[in-house]
């Protein structure tokens, strides 16, 4: 079983962060820290709990005054890059926003996105005072440095996972546009990938918003179709009409479709369900193919999860698909016995509804 990324935490990399610590503050307790991070709390805490847990007590550890231990921090933080580096800059996400020199810490959170990421400790600074931050955030969306230039979009999701949301750009996203249109050419797919992922962000509440750009944005080179494409894949997903005809997926000339076939009609947990679908076309067409599961859910009712199968076009005539779906215990889903469904989907329009029961 693959390690939890919780468990990068672990004694040695706490050791040798005490030790770098020590290097370039001669007071710092070791042993006072190492205790403090492992207290009985530990064990229990996840991910991010374990980050901010860091933080709290780096914070007990190292001198009182918030610009003599961020000092201490920029002088170690190089060394400590990825996931596991972003106590660093949550710690300017938690202390820095009471300190009054705010300059402080967003060149602080400049510095510190270039070893980690700081697209989360930014957000409160955001909501805060969103006029002045997202005209830092349009500075750094031209920068030389690619680290700065994925903070200005990723910093300003308005739902990027796993960190505080923006309601006020939920509601407007307008502030965000410059900061996308300077980054949709960008030579790095490291950026354009967040600006992709922006993108589908403002689709789940303002769909017309993103709809424009991709019009706007589509058919000017591959890597800025590749960007518009993967921003609309919500709104593809939910069959949204302008989405399917911005990228020539239409009803197919002459479809027909035949209904599901199931391997099985009881599939067991842990088990797998194969099925097969056909369909003809008259003339060449693109078609878009996925099929749908109706999980169970435990109130009752059912919740659909799309699985795209293939994009491509089609000649004249009848194609097959086989498929399988594992109904393997993972992490992300709970499974309930009881009747499902599977259907198929093409460009958009749900065909041949299936039921199974799963036990």
């Amino acid at each position: 079983m693959a390690e939890l990324l919780k468990e990068a935490y672990n004694k040695a990399y706490i050791s040798r962060l005490a030790r770098d610590l020590v290097r370039v503050y001669p007071k710092f307790s070791s042993s006072a820290f190492s205790k403090s991070v492992f207290n009985g709390e530990w064990d229990a805490l996840e991910l991010k709990g374990r980050m901010r847990h860091i933080t709290e007590s780096l914070r007990a550890h190292l001198p009182e005054k918030y610009s003599e231990a961020l000092g201490l921090l920029l002088k170690v933080a190089p060394e400590y890059g990825g996931f596991e580096g972003m106590f660093f800059p949550d710690f300017v996400e938690v202390y820095g926003m009471a300190d009054k020199d705010w300059k402080r810490s967003i060149d602080a959170l400049e510095k510190l996105t270039c070893y980690s990421s700081s697209e989360f400790a930014v957000r409160p600074f955001i909501i805060s005072d969103s006029k002045m931050m997202m005209a830092k955030m349009l500075e750094w969306s031209k920068s030389k440095n690619e680290h700065h230039r994925r903070l200005a979009s990723e910093g300003c999701r308005p739902r990027l996972p796993w960190a505080c949301a923006l309601p006020e750009f939920k509601l407007d996203p307008t502030a965000i546009l410059p900061i996308l249109e300077n980054l949709k050419g960008d030579s790095s797919l490291y950026v354009r990938r967040s600006v992709a992922n922006n993108l589908n962000d403002i689709a789940k509440d303002n769909p017309e918003v993103t709809l424009a750009l991709g019009k706007k944005w589509y058919g000017k080179n591959a890597d800025t179709d590749w960007l518009v494409k993967h921003a609309h894949r919500t709104l593809l997903k939910a069959g949204h009409p302008k989405a399917l005809s911005l990228f020539g997926l239409k009803t197919p000339v002459g479809l027909k479709t035949s209904r599901i076939a199931v391997d099985k009609s009881t599939v067991k947990m842990g088990d797998e369900l194969n099925f097969k679908f056909d369909f003809s076309v008259k003339k060449n067409s693109k078609i878009r193919l996925e099929y749908a599961i109706y999980f169970l859910r435990a109130n009752g009712s059912h919740s659909e999860k799309l699985f795209k199968i293939t994009e491509r076009k089609f000649e004249p005539g009848t194609s097959r698909f086989k498929k399988r779906h594992s109904f393997r215990k993972i992490s992300t889903r709970t499974y309930y016995p009881g009747m499902q469904y599977i259907s198929f989907y093409i460009n958009g329009k749900e065909f041949a509804k299936r039921k199974f029961e799963l036990v």
